[in-house]
């Protein structure tokens, strides 16, 4: 599925670019696995720490108010990624991968379409113990997401 995604974007010359916590560049990696992919995929950011996250351009403010963990948070990483690489599309993913609180568990994702200044966000609820499956259940909303909004 992500390679239909890539190749949609190859073909529509639409650019993208992510700032990604939790999945540590998961979403990022995949993607270069398809062939062409270097033509849309312009800049790609690992941003674990709240540090690296207020340097790449998320407001201090709303990590203070909304957590690092928040929807709120996620649409600054979408949009600041895209305004760092003028790309069309920002990725922001953030989110617990694991807690001991249920409540807790789950991951914000926001697609950004700079082309249109549209946000799209989704809560993916995590239901794995295993952090490895529950970043590819990250890259599975990545993939609805964008399917049911870009494509």
């Amino acid at each position: 599925m992500l390679e239909e995604i890539v190749k949609y974007l190859i073909n529509n010359q639409i650019s993208i670019a992510t700032m990604e916590s939790c999945t540590g560049g998961l979403l990022a990696s995949l993607i270069t696995d398809i062939p062409d992919a270097s033509t849309i995929l312009k800049f790609s950011a690992v941003t674990y720490s709240t540090e690296y996250k207020i340097k790449m351009g998320v407001s201090k403010d709303i990590i203070d108010k909304y957590t690092v963990y928040s929807k709120e948070t996620a649409i600054e990483m979408a949009k600041n990624i895209a305004k760092f690489a003028n790309s069309d599309l920002g990725v922001g993913i953030t989110g617990r991968l694991v807690s001991n609180l249920a409540e807790d568990k789950g991951v914000d994702l926001c697609l950004y379409d700079s082309r249109f200044n549209k946000i799209y966000t989704t809560f993916i609820k995590i239901a794995k113990n295993n952090r490895q499956e529950n970043k590819l259940e990250v890259i599975n909303g990545f993939i609805q997401l964008f399917n049911s909004t870009i494509k």
